[in-house]
């Protein structure tokens, strides 16, 4: 009887433990959409002449800066300097929302834009209410994440060269799927105690979620750019 009880004990210590990893991880969450939305402001008004006469330093750049942060969060991710590292992490990738967002400025397509932000709440709540209540594990979709991961990289490289339409539609669906496969399996890990770092947590969901708005909103300028020509 006594064994029982420390069991039940154990299990809802456990259970307690797992809902503040999820409950701080979407209150960083939230609170990282903050400096994404001033560096969107900021990288809307920017000049990215750059990054369009030289796009494969450009990329180079980006990626050495981009994983740069994410070790150094991952690194730290055990103190309040994880956070700080995070949010500017975060404000560095609303800056770089600006070139989709001029585009999008220059189509005249800002109902796009708020129209992709819905669809990426929508497709994340979607997930989130499904990771968490299935008593399924996802954690087999670890090696479908690993080898997506190295499959994109090579797509991602081979378009920088290529440029071709039909691969950059590809591979703007593969992100998408990509993304929520991991944001769903993110969410699981925390629900059945596998993920237990609310930054680490944070860091993975906000990447993906960010590449989902990215994605979602080429494909609908794509579609809209169509169908004005």
């Amino acid at each position: 009887m006594q064994a029982e009880q420390w069991n039940t004990a154990q299990a809802g210590t456990l259970s307690v433990s797992q809902n503040k990893v999820m409950r701080n991880t979407y209150l960083l969450l939230a609170v990282s959409l903050i400096p994404t939305a001033i560096g969107a402001l900021v990288g809307v008004n920017l000049n990215f002449s750059f990054m369009r006469s030289s796009p494969i330093l450009s990329i180079v750049l980006f990626m050495a800066v981009f994983y740069g942060f994410m070790y150094l969060i991952e690194k730290n991710r055990d103190s309040s300097t994880g956070v700080a590292l995070l949010l500017g992490f975060t404000f560095l990738m609303g800056v770089m929302l600006g070139p989709i967002l001029q585009l999008a400025a220059i189509m005249h397509a800002g109902e796009m834009v708020a129209f992709a932000a819905v669809g990426t709440a929508a497709i994340f709540f979607a997930l989130a209410a499904v990771s968490s209540s299935t008593k399924r594990d996802f954690s087999f979709l670890s090696k479908f994440l690993m080898i997506g991961f190295f499959v994109l990289m090579i797509a991602m490289l081979a378009n920088v060269f290529l440029q071709l339409p039909a691969l950059s539609m590809a591979l703007t669906a593969g992100i998408m799927l990509f993304a929520a496969a991991a944001i769903a399996y993110t969410i699981n890990q925390i629900v059945r105690g596998g993920e237990t770092n609310y930054i680490s947590a944070t860091l993975t969901l906000y990447v993906n979620i960010y590449n989902l708005f990215t994605s979602l909103l080429h494909l609908l300028l794509s579609f809209t750019g169509n169908n004005r020509d």
